[in-house]
């Protein structure tokens, strides 16, 4: 178990700023529609090099401030509806993902995304799914999760934990002090702030998929705790970084999300 403090002195504090809706660009049919709550982010900086192989064409490394960066995320998928129909026994279930962030130029906007590397899910049907439509690197493993939400700026709990390969691993933290957006250009916004996902093909392409959500606040970590096999899960080029301490670790509230059918980039 690691317990560290994950806000260095220099980082800006998170104060309050105006809500709004990422806007839709152009006609899109909504694919999923649920709500994702109590987001445990714990953010490792690492070599660009290492993430080099695995940008999806059409797509470049989304830096902060220089620095790289990719996440672990444990989050719950509540209420979920696929093309607007519930599925039995799999509307409300628990993820962990490892993520990292890239970018693209689309006509003069650029869609900064999010590129899975590997997500864990408790249900087989949603696996299957997101690797059928989507290409992504879903596999179902056994699942749970604890959590306690303070009020006001009372302390939160949050926890993950699966079974991978006959060994138990564990995502959670404690955060410190209330919720509140991000500010702006800083490292929290960074993280949180990208709506696109983007999945490499087996032929070589990409598919392009936005997610709609209102900024989300968070709440900074007082501890984190990280206990994974991450040579065996992760491969061995990942140990030396995710086995380090993150440099930052946060709650996020969460809320409805909407993702929206991909398309292949040309």
């Amino acid at each position: 178990m690691i317990n560290v403090a994950t806000r260095n002195d220099e980082e800006p504090v998170v104060q309050c700023r105006m809500a709004h809706s990422r806007p839709v660009q152009g006609p899109r049919a909504a694919f999923l529609t649920a709500e994702w709550r109590h987001l445990v982010m714990l953010n490792y900086e690492v070599d660009a090099a290492l993430l080099q192989p695995f940008v999806p064409k059409g797509t470049e490394l989304d830096q902060w401030q220089g620095r790289t960066f990719v996440s672990m995320v444990g989050f719950l998928f509540l209420k979920a509806k696929v093309l607007g129909l519930t599925v039995p026994f799999h509307s409300a279930f628990e993820e962990v993902n490892l993520r990292f962030y890239v970018k693209r130029n689309e006509g003069g906007e650029v869609r900064r995304g999010v590129v899975f590397l590997k997500e864990l899910v408790p249900r087989r049907g949603v696996a299957w799914t997101a690797r059928f439509f989507y290409n992504e690197n879903y596999i179902a493993v056994p699942m749970g999760h604890d959590a306690e939400i303070g009020k006001g700026d009372a302390a939160s709990t949050v926890s993950y934990r699966w079974v991978y390969k006959h060994r138990q691993n564990r995502l959670g933290l404690v955060t410190q002090g209330g919720f509140a957006l991000p500010e702006k250009g800083s490292q929290e916004e960074f993280i949180t702030e990208h709506y696109w996902g983007y999945a490499r093909q087996p032929k070589g392409g990409t598919v392009e998929y936005l997610v709609e959500h209102v900024p989300w606040q968070v709440a900074m970590a007082r501890s984190i705790e990280f206990e994974c096999d991450v040579e065996r899960l992760y491969g061995k080029e990942f140990a030396p970084y995710l086995e380090k301490p993150p440099v930052s670790g946060f709650l996020v509230n969460g809320s409805p999300v909407t993702v929206y059918k991909g398309r292949h980039l040309h």
